[in-house]
Order: structure tokens, then sequence, then C-alpha cells
């Protein structure tokens, strides 16, 4: 196995020392090769380097035969076809997709606007009125809400279960049970599914298998060599990876994706082409960001540990994480998000955060700026506290998203933020 994503300074999970663990397939992780090259054409129009933006609305043909032709044969496209409108598609958002495809080992893959429009635009097109779907109650917020309340207008039941209890996942299917949902790793404490044993009960129970690996990119997991049936991304976070952008993904086989793409072209959630240039770009050096987040990740989640005025980590890199062993057996490393407790009360959290020099204070996550936010007043200001205490969100919560400065700095502006307290 290639060695690109290995820090000096870094454990490496089990998987990544044998590329096999017991009872789980060999998972051939991307590297810095694939980044750059995978899924482009070696010449493109105009004898350029970088996949040109083509920045239209309409394609037009040269004669009413060559649309009757372009009709036709409009199934069997490759990069860079052109479409009849652009909802449909564009060859710069093409490239993104191939490149997608390749780098998760899918079939197929679909840019979409955000990665909201990913999950809800996955979910809703799976089911219908008076299915049943099953997710893990540590995934996103916003996720959550959209299950429990928005398909239910639509006569589509959920029922939340706990993370990393496939026991409780198989308990809860039912007749008309039609997805099973989690994150891996969840925001924000950072848990990890069994994806070998969750991909199995789905087969067994045929039922869709669908998770949100956001948190790892395919760098760290690749989830689809487990047997899980669709992977969703925000495109925004680590694979566009500088702040600038707004994207989702779906990938997988194409006899899922062929029927959500179509779906999806009247839903009209595209990506305009100079977005997609921009996560093209970004995907180019998605190994190395990830090499040093993973590093960082490591690193302070380690220094955080140890220190008195933190009370508790959740990384899924350290030893006490619930779900380490999953992790090591899964994950090729462990990703550059943070999530602790100062051990004191809201104010403390804000002084804290307040205090970093580096991180700035914000949402997101995965670019090459770090970010810091206390997720109780980022994220879960629209529940009541009896709601956030049910989800573990408590007021001096802090989640510290990496990026790619050098780890010593980051070390250091955290210890002088801590000794502030």
């Amino acid at each position: 196995m290639s060695a690109d994503l290995r820090s000096t300074d870094t454990e490496l999970p089990a998987a990544s020392q044998n590329g096999m663990t017991s009872g789980r397939p060999e998972t051939r992780y991307p590297n810095s090769t694939q980044a750059v090259h995978a899924g482009e054409r070696r010449y493109r129009a105009h004898d350029s380097l970088t996949v040109p933006i083509v920045q239209t609305a309409v394609y037009t043909f040269r004669d009413s035969q060559a649309l009757v032709e372009y009709m036709e044969e409009r199934m069997f496209w490759d990069e860079p076809l052109r479409e009849e409108y652009g909802r449909y598609g564009n060859p710069t958002v093409r490239a993104v997709e191939a490149k997608l495809a390749e780098l998760e080992g899918g079939q197929e893959a679909m840019l979409v606007s955000s990665g909201m429009a990913a999950v809800t635009s996955t979910l809703l097109l799976l089911m219908n009125s008076g299915d049943h779907l099953i997710m893990t109650d540590d995934c996103y917020h916003t996720t959550l809400a959209y299950c429990q309340k928005f398909l239910a207008r639509y006569g589509i039941e959920t029922t939340v279960v706990p993370c990393g209890d496939c026991q409780a996942i198989e308990a809860a299917i039912r007749p008309n049970t039609r997805v099973i949902f989690t994150e891996s790793p969840t925001n924000p404490f950072m848990r990890c599914a069994d994806l070998a044993r969750l991909a199995e009960i789905g087969h067994r129970h045929q039922v869709k298998t669908v998770v949100d690996t956001t948190f790892a990119t395919p760098m760290n997991l690749r989830a689809l060599d487990y047997g899980i049936d669709l992977v969703v991304h925000s495109v925004t976070k680590y694979l566009a990876g500088h702040n600038d952008v707004m994207a989702g993904a779906v990938i997988g086989s194409h006899d899922l994706m062929t029927p959500l793409r179509q779906a999806h072209n009247m839903l009209g959630c595209i990506v305009d082409p100079h977005a997609a240039y921009l996560i093209l770009r970004g995907l180019k050096t998605l190994a190395l960001r990830v090499e040093r987040q993973n590093a960082n990740g490591l690193a302070v989640a380690r220094f955080l540990a140890g220190h008195p005025k933190v009370r508790k980590v959740w990384y899924p890199g350290l030893d006490d994480h619930p779900d380490h062993e999953i992790a090591r057996s899964t994950m090729r490393g462990f990703g550059g998000v943070v999530t602790f407790e100062i051990d004191g009360d809201g104010a403390m959290a804000h002084r804290f955060i307040d205090g970093l020099k580096i991180p700035t204070v914000g949402p997101s996550l995965g670019g090459v700026e770090s970010l810091v936010s206390p997720i109780a007043v980022l994220g879960y200001n629209d529940l009541s506290p009896e709601e956030c205490q049910a989800l573990g969100i408590r007021d001096e919560l802090v989640r510290l998203c990496l990026g790619i400065e050098d780890t010593q700095d980051l070390l250091d502006d955290l210890e002088q933020a801590l000794d502030r307290l």
C-alpha cells in the first residue's frame, strides 16, 4: 500500500498497516496521483492542461440530424459530452463527477448544489409515502430535523436508534423499511459505524444503506468497499477544501444512480461550471491536505486529552473513544475534527474560543483554515435545553475543525488559550 497519507508522528490505523482486518474487505485507498489524475482525459480541447470551465447554459447542434443522433446516444455519455441544456449536465461538472466516482470506488457520482441537497434528495427519492427510514441519533442536527419533521409530512416515518448499535438497527427494521442512514464519523461526536455489519444487515433485509462520509473523505474511508449502497458528501468541506464553494455529491452503482440522476434533472439542484472548476482544483490536493489534517487532528486530540482544563475529548484516534477499534479497522486516518468539553461552563468555553489566535469562529469544516465553534450556539440554538441535553450538547462543548496550519503552532495556540482560563 502507498504511504502518501502517512505521517512520521502519527500512528496508523490497523487498516492502513496491512490493508486487511479480520472479516473485512481489503480497501485500496486513493493517493495523490489519483487525486490529481483520476477521471480525467489526458488531452482536452485547445490543449488545455486543466479541465476548461464550460460556462454555458445552452448547447447547440450543427443541424437537426445531429440533434437526433445525440438524443439517441445520450445515455452513453463520456466526459466532455455536451448536453442540450445546462440543467442536464455540463462538461466541467462531469469531470468532477468522474473523479469523485473513481476516488470512492463507485461506478457513478452525481454533483449537487450542497451537502444537504445530497442527503435530502437521495432520501426523498429512495422512499415513497408509507415507507419507513432508520437513522442514527448522532447525525447532523439538520439531517435529523429533515427526516423527523419534513419527511413526516409526506407519510415517511423515521425511527432514530443509538449510533453504533447494530442490534437496535436490525430490531427497528419493519416490512416497509426502505433505508438505513448514518454518518461515519458523525457530527459532532465522531462516532464510527461498523460498515461491514451495517451493509450485511441491509442486504439481508433488502434495505438500502446510505452513509454520509463527509468527515472522512475517500482518503480515510471508502464505505462502498464494505458493501454500502450509496455514499453522500458535503463537497463544501474537505473535498473542495478552501471554504469558497458549496456543493454535495452522491456516489454509488449505475443501477441506483440512474434514477437519482433522472429525478435530479427535474429537481434542478445543480452546480454551476465555475463552482465545479473550484471543486476540481481543490480535489487535486485532497490527499496532501487530509494527510496534514489527520496529523493535526491526532496531535491536538492527544494534547487536549492530557490537559487538566479539558473534561473530555471525542476523537476516534484516541483509545477511549467508544468506536476506536472500529475506526482503526475501517479508516486510514482519523480526520481533522476534534470535539471536546472545557472543564467549566459555557462562559469559560467562550473565553477559551475567544482566546485562540489561529482558528476563526465559524460553522464549517474541512478547509485549509482552522475553524472553531461553541456547538450549543452554532448549530443547536434552535433546540430546547431538554432537547440539547438528550443529544449530549452542553454549553461547554467545543468543536475544533483543523486546517493545514503547522501542528506545533496549533498546539501552542491551544495551550496559551487554555492557560488563560
